[in-house]
């Protein structure tokens, strides 16, 4: 099979590093009858580690060159390829035994990243855990605690909807082509019961408050919320955006 040349478009670094990857299949530690999905396999380094555990797997394609290698490399009883874009992917129709849920894995292209972790959320309460490699300063953010310089966002949306863990952090040179930045191997655990709250309605309110996050959370706000109604969702007005909680955040959801 003649070789593949990694394609910047599809944001693709091919993680070869036997000791990394074998590093990512103890921190999944997937069981013979796991519904695992993999997102973007690339030339199936990872895909060959879980399949030594694995009945059987899916996997998620962009690249049709690599996919028409997936199909020819493993029989169909083995895995499931399924060709196309990950951000539009339906997985709730990944079918799961009953009572079980999905797990997903992946080395996300950087470029995606986060729109990509946004759409898996819209299916969290069918997701046992996700493990995930990402750029290294994304994790950073996703686990972010208040107070933080780099809490934001992504660390309130994501961290209402999972708990989240930076496991280890990957060098460039574990992968071909090396990238200009470290990596990093996240697990998330969906919340069963996440703070009651309108998904669109925080996301409104955390959207609004870092979109100046050198401001005030008063100035922030203005014209969402009055003084008062920030002082009653348990907000110092002069507090920073990064200053302020997650459950904060959520109480102003539930003033909206």
């Amino acid at each position: 099979m003649k070789q593949h040349v990694a394609r910047k478009r599809f944001g693709q670094n091919f993680l070869h590093d036997q000791h990394v990857l074998g590093s990512i299949t103890e921190s999944i530690n997937p069981q013979p009858g796991d519904t695992m999905v993999e997102i973007g396999p690339g030339l199936a380094a990872m895909t060959d580690q879980l399949l030594r555990s694995l009945k059987h797997m899916h996997v998620v394609e962009l690249d049709r060159d690599l996919v028409a290698r997936l199909e020819k490399a493993y029989p169909r009883d083995r895995l499931t390829v399924h060709s196309g874009d990950a951000l539009k992917f339906d997985f709730g129709a990944i079918p799961v035994p009953e009572g079980d849920k999905l797990r997903i894995v992946g080395n996300l292209p950087y470029n995606i990243s986060s729109p990509l972790l946004f759409h898996l959320a819209t299916f969290a309460t069918r997701v046992q855990d996700q493990h995930f490699m990402l750029q290294k300063e994304v994790v950073e953010r996703m686990v972010a605690e208040p107070g933080s310089k780099v809490y934001g966002r992504l660390s309130v949306m994501l961290q209402w909807r999972y708990d989240m863990s930076l496991l280890f952090v990957v060098p460039p040179e574990a992968f071909d082509p090396p990238p200009k930045v470290d990596s990093a191997i996240v697990r998330m655990i969906p919340i069963a019961n996440p703070l009651p709250c309108d998904q669109a309605k925080l996301e409104a309110v955390v959207q609004k408050a870092f979109s100046q996050r050198r401001k005030v959370i008063r100035n922030c706000l203005s014209g969402m919320f009055t003084e008062e109604q920030i002082i009653a969702a348990g907000i110092t007005p002069t507090d920073r955006p990064e200053a302020v909680g997650l459950a904060q955040y959520v109480a102003l959801a539930n003033l909206l």
